[in-house]
């Protein structure tokens, strides 16, 4: 799978935001884009899943070098964390994952990362932290072909991040998988490409 961006642009009225953007996304490593805060990670993102419409440039999804039919199907985890606080991590997991996985199965997924007691409590009554990791379960084992996360280990503690980074790696599966972070430490451990807005990888 590929993502190949070509002299993108996007601005909000008078403000740019992406200005002729070249990227080049692949499957074969982790792609984490590193770029300071207000760069047009977001942007970019919400242009990739279709939230937002470019103003100019071409955008394009391949496989094996020919172009996708129709656009693949995008997981996300957003900035915010945007479950349903009523419900529990279970109940939001199934709600993104479908009939893909058997709510037995999803249990004992999300009890990787979270202690099973949780489950079936409201979100609202969790930390920060515990909500940040049901929003990872949500978008690893929601059906997709591209996985984007925006900033997805905030809040998260340094032992809880390294496994929050193993889940995700461990469950790829081919997918491509593109990261925004602020953290160096985070390409690392996800053995990933680094990439910045307006340039191909360093």
């Amino acid at each position: 799978m590929e993502i190949i961006i070509q002299n993108l642009t996007k601005s909000y009225g008078s403000l740019p935001v992406l200005s002729h953007l070249d990227l080049h996304f692949t499957s074969a490593r982790p792609c984490c884009l590193m770029s300071p805060s207000g760069s047009g990670k977001t942007t970019l993102f919400r242009i990739l899943m279709g939230l937002e419409q470019a103003d100019g440039g071409s955008l394009r999804f391949t496989e094996n070098g020919h172009p996708l039919s129709k656009r693949p199907r995008i997981s996300a985890v957003f900035q915010e964390d945007r479950l349903c606080e009523a419900f529990t991590p279970l109940e939001n997991v199934r709600m993104a994952a479908g009939c893909a996985l058997s709510a037995g199965q999803i249990r004992k997924e999300m009890a990787l990362l979270l202690p099973e007691e949780s489950l079936d409590r409201p979100v609202f009554t969790l930390s920060g932290g515990m909500k940040r990791r049901t929003a990872l379960c949500r978008a690893v084992l929601t059906p997709c072909e591209i996985l984007l996360m925006d900033e997805p280990f905030t809040g998260l503690d340094g032992g809880t991040r390294s496994q929050a980074i193993r889940y995700i790696l461990d469950r790829l599966k081919g997918r491509l998988l593109l990261i925004a972070t602020h953290s160096e430490e985070d390409v690392s451990l996800l053995g990933g490409e680094l990439y910045h807005l307006g340039s191909q990888h360093v």
